[in-house]
């Protein structure tokens, strides 16, 4: 093959190499919380192997589970995934294997609501939190300070840090021992990690809050106690919401700091997004309204970086990748609409057909007239 025609490889649809994991492209599924363990258990099921498993049918390069929780108060709902335990890990390794099976690598977003758990579950959605006596739980942040109509959280003592970190190191060897490839830290939406990396709801005087080092304390952590359990070969994840929109909130120049310092703490790629933390911030979306974001923390800190938020198309995408402003793209929404957005995509920029399932072979567009 010539110079001239590797040059003219989509860069969407080259492989990447993390660790000891190659990734067979850069369209990827973002964590999409589904709100389906109807048994309320944290017990994954068929519809999500369907769902995560058409999208990785469907040729993304990495496919990342939901947001699951550590324990089972940092469900966002009673209708989440979890990973406390090893029923709910041999039903995650059911869905690896087939995530695997269709040339797509696994992912798992390890995650803890914080003050924004405990919150009525898609299907039957109610504002503020869900009441003790309606099966609700009581809730805990970095400090005493409720979400926007939420109830008030319990500031987590040294002892309920320390658990927390233990959750995530737990949780973490359970995902590879259920086949997942990687493992990402949440700490973006509001969440609980997040909840310690902001000032705005993190007020704390001891060494968990203040100076954005003590903020920061609690990822670090929890990132060596995961880097410590998964070994040397499995690539760790950071999500960040890289701004609160809001000010005197965290912002980007914090998020590039700290993305550094969790990179020399063992992590290795940065899914960046934004919000999440108020309420009523006022976000200007429109499409890749995210994405510089993603450039921002990558040139300024030297790391790796994901864009995500209203990335629809795919010459968008492939110009993201490969104008280097970010390293690969996750498609949340548009996958979800187009399980094939991937296939579609290769389709639009030349990029072949070796991703396609062998029972969609005869639904190529180059043996139907090249229509989608």
């Amino acid at each position: 093959m010539s110079g001239d025609e590797v040059a003219t490889t989509p860069a969407l649809f080259t492989p990447i190499t993390i660790r000891g994991l190659t990734i067979r492209n850069r369209v990827w599924v973002p964590p999409l919380c589904q709100y389906s363990v109807t048994a309320r258990d944290g017990v994954p099921h068929d519809w999500h192997l369907v769902h995560l498993g058409a999208m990785a049918a469907g040729g993304a390069g990495l496919v990342i589970a939901e947001a699951t929780a550590v324990n089972p108060e940092g469900r966002i709902s009673d209708h989440d995934t979890g990973l406390w335990n090893e029923e709910q890990a041999t039903a995650w390794a059911r869905i690896t294997r087939f995530l695997h099976s269709q040339g797509a690598a696994s992912g798992i977003q390890l995650a803890h609501a914080g003050r924004k758990a405990s919150i009525w579950p898609e299907p039957m959605r109610r504002p503020g939190s869900q009441p003790l006596d309606e099966g609700g739980w009581p809730t805990v942040s970095a400090s005493a300070i409720a979400f926007d109509g939420y109830a008030e959280p319990v500031a987590l003592d040294e002892a309920g840090i320390v658990q927390v970190i233990d959750d995530f190191r737990s949780a973490a060897r359970r995902a590879v021992d259920a086949g997942f490839d990687l493992v990402e830290v949440h700490a973006a939406h509001g969440y609980l990690v997040h909840q310690f990396l902001s000032p705005l709801s993190n007020v704390r005087t001891d060494r968990w809050g203040g100076s954005l080092e003590n903020r920061a304390r609690l990822l670090l952590e929890i990132v060596r106690a995961v880097r410590t359990e998964i070994g040397e070969l499995v690539p760790l994840f950071v999500r960040f919401s890289a701004t609160d929109w809001t000010p005197g909130g965290w912002d980007e120049e914090q998020t590039a700091t700290v993305a550094g310092w969790a990179q020399n703490a063992g992590a290795d790629f940065f899914d960046v997004s934004t919000g999440g933390l108020v309420a009523a911030a006022d976000i200007p979306v429109g499409p890749g309204y995210q994405a510089h974001f993603a450039e921002y923390v990558g040139e300024r800190s030297d790391v790796p970086v994901s864009a995500v938020g209203r990335i629809t198309n795919a010459r968008h995408a492939d110009d993201l990748v490969a104008t280097g402003r970010a390293d690969a793209i996750m498609l949340g929404k548009a996958m979800m609409r187009d399980p094939h957005f991937a296939l579609r995509a290769a389709h639009e920029l030349g990029a072949g057909t070796a991703m396609w399932p062998y029972q969609y072979l005869r639904a190529r567009p180059e043996v139907n007239d090249g229509e989608w």
